[in-house]
């Protein structure tokens, strides 16, 4: 098959968008061009001739020669009326903005189906790991059991200096700043919000489950300590953002994130600073992993290139989970173990923990280990933000509330006979 050529509308003109355009315009062979660009600060000097560059979108919009938008701004409002617009219009789109995507998947994938018309995506999550088309071809007949991981290279890379450098988080913040894998308002990053958007999107190629943002647990690693740490330390264990999306039924998904507590058994123990790294469990693959520069802006363009030549050969998902698994759920009513650091003594009666299986204080640490279900988790997040309480998942096998009650009632009816 001899693919089209590529004429490219380009909304952005950042790290990505130049890195981009440079790869395209040196790569005589690759049938695709930038032919226009639309900016928002026409004031600042650009490194190519300012012919190509435009402040109207309509400019792009409207171009019947243009036969592809890629969009790599970063506000998500604007990105998403852009591409709505794009995908009216039944030009194609590739775009890397993960925000937009997750906060209106119901509403692009409905823009998709009913203009017949691509909107590809791999940028978005994961850096330079290609796992949304994995997901989509490999894992399309597969039944999926979990994907696990660390999605986000700017938290993992303050991470990774904290542990190996003994620096306090702001000092590695500021590093991860400098060399760009932060934002200069992190807050996407460490607050978890990032890797978020992330999930929505994978979980939606991996089990065919539409999961708005708000309803997702996420806590970051804003709170992390030195004292935990040096808590991980003498365990043998590192602390690690990492996302989950298990099922946990026949019917039901759980998915969360929040920094966890692994051992060097675990998969993910080194993987280190901006890497990122996927666990896909399955029925028949069993466990497969995935590993890549996570952060910056050459894994991005590598990503967002790939989706350019795919579209070459009009490439598009074809969502087939979204088919086949209708009767799955998310829910938030599973049991976790978490390592709960706290300040105040008082502070632990407004955590409603099941059960408390390790106490301890001192006059500088205060810890406590137990189990907590998910939704109880959710209701009392900002009180676990406003007063500095970090928290991480132990690891522990996931148990869903029902399943805990269920044992309970045989239990008793057990007894009730004896």
């Amino acid at each position: 098959m001899t693919p089209k050529k590529l004429k490219i509308g380009l909304f952005g003109f950042g790290c990505v968008g130049q890195g981009l355009y440079d790869i395209l315009n040196k790569n005589e062979n690759f049938p695709a061009e930038v032919i226009r660009i639309c900016i928002k600060h026409p004031e600042k000097p650009r490194p190519i001739d300012l012919s190509y560059f435009t402040t109207q979108a309509q400019e792009i919009l409207e171009n019947p020669e243009i036969n592809l938008v890629v969009e790599l701004i970063d506000n998500a409002d604007e990105a998403f009326l852009i591409v709505s617009e794009a995908l009216k219009r039944q030009k194609p789109v590739v775009t890397a903005n993960k925000k937009m995507l997750a906060e209106h998947l119901p509403e692009l994938l409905e823009l998709q189906k009913k203009h017949q018309t691509p909107l590809l995506y791999e940028a978005s999550a994961c850096g330079s790991i290609p796992i949304i088309r994995t997901l989509e071809e490999y894992y399309d007949n597969e039944h999926l059991y979990a994907i696990r991981g660390i999605f986000n290279g700017s938290t993992n890379y303050i991470l990774t200096k904290i542990a190996q450098e003994n620096v306090s988080y702001e000092v590695a913040l500021r590093k991860a700043q400098e060399l760009g894998f932060a934002e200069s308002n992190p807050v996407l990053d460490v607050g978890g919000f990032d890797p978020k958007y992330k999930l929505c999107i994978l979980v939606l190629h991996a089990f065919g489950l539409v999961v708005s943002p708000d309803k997702i647990f996420n806590y970051g690693i804003e709170q992390f300590s030195l004292q935990d740490l040096q808590y991980a330390k003498e365990k043998g264990l590192k602390i690690k953002l990492i996302n989950h999306a298990e099922r946990i039924s026949k019917n039901e998904v759980a998915v969360f994130l929040m920094p966890q507590l692994i051992d060097s058994n675990h998969p993910l123990f080194h993987v280190e600073n901006e890497t990122n790294g996927v666990i896909v469990e399955a029925a028949f693959s069993q466990k497969q992993i995935f590993i890549g520069k996570g952060a910056g802006g050459h894994p991005t363009g590598s990503a967002v290139l790939s989706d350019i030549s795919a579209s070459l050969y009009n490439y598009r998902y074809e969502y087939k989970k979204s088919h086949w698994n209708k009767h799955l759920q998310f829910t938030e009513k599973v049991l976790l173990e978490i390592y709960l650091r706290y300040n105040e003594e008082n502070e632990l009666t407004h955590i409603p923990f099941e059960h408390i299986s390790e106490l301890y204080h001192s006059e500088n640490y205060k810890y406590a280990i137990g189990i907590i279900s998910l939704e109880k988790l959710h209701q009392v997040k900002s009180y676990l933000q406003e007063k500095g309480i970090f928290i991480a998942y132990t690891g522990k096998k996931i148990q869903s509330t029902e399943e805990k009650t269920q044992k309970s009632t045989e239990k008793q009816k057990q007894l009730e006979m004896v």
